[in-house]
């Protein structure tokens, strides 16, 4: 930060440090959220197709393997599945929808931080202006009859300069909370799409399958 820059904040008043404080833990949230949705996000249709197709091998554990793996809520709501695959409909049901309800308070970790941020910042903003404001006017009280606008320039400053921080850092804050929680859509799309389809798999053709399977060996042992 350029002397210029610092004594432009400095101007601010303390409420500006409070503002600078609030906008670097925003950031961080973001930073960390959008990493850890970025890691969850995965190619559902190709990764199911895999799964599919190992199932159809009669390779369970290579699949579940493969969901222990792959990072996401897709996969733990895949794993969730596979584990009962032998199970009948409303327990595979529970199963999947169980799974997905424990991995969605983990997408949305934090994100109420930001929301709760962006409605606290244009307060602050708003308190620095009031304080800016008695500033200039308790200057002008003890100038008396030779107020100048030198005089007063310090506590306009301040209250100008906190508003325009204050606005400066909730838009960005807005932008990344609806950002985020477009991520957690997807993610949860991702989930319910995914859930979905396994269970019709495992519920006919996976099944059907075996059936088909254990027919054929019972015509082998038919003497």
């Amino acid at each position: 930060m350029s002397e210029f820059s610092y004594r432009i904040f400095a101007s601010g008043g303390p409420v500006m440090w409070l503002l600078l404080l609030v906008g670097l833990v925003a950031l961080v949230i973001f930073i960390e959220r959008a990493l850890y949705l970025h890691r969850g996000q995965i190619r559902s249709t190709e990764f199911l197709n895999g799964i599919k197709n190992l199932l159809q091998k009669g390779r369970l554990m290579e699949a579940l393997t493969l969901c222990e793996e792959t990072p996401g809520p897709v996969a733990a709501v895949v794993k969730a599945g596979l584990r009962h695959a032998d199970a009948t409909e409303p327990a595979l049901r529970f199963a999947v929808q169980e799974a997905a309800v424990t991995e969605l308070p983990l997408l949305e970790r934090r994100i109420g931080t930001l929301a709760a941020i962006a409605q606290i910042v244009p307060l602050l903003g708003l308190l620095g202006t009031v304080l800016g404001m008695i500033r200039t006017f308790w200057l002008f009280s003890q100038s008396g009859n030779y107020a100048t606008p030198a005089v007063l320039a310090g506590g306009m400053w301040e209250a100008l300069l906190t508003a325009a921080a204050a606005l400066a850092i909730a838009v960005p804050v807005h932008l990344a909370r609806h950002f985020l929680n477009g991520r957690v859509r997807a993610l949860v799309h991702d989930m319910e799409w995914v859930g979905n389809e396994l269970m019709r798999y495992l519920q006919c053709e996976h099944r059907r399958s075996g059936a088909g399977e254990a027919a054929v060996s019972a015509e082998g042992k038919q003497p």
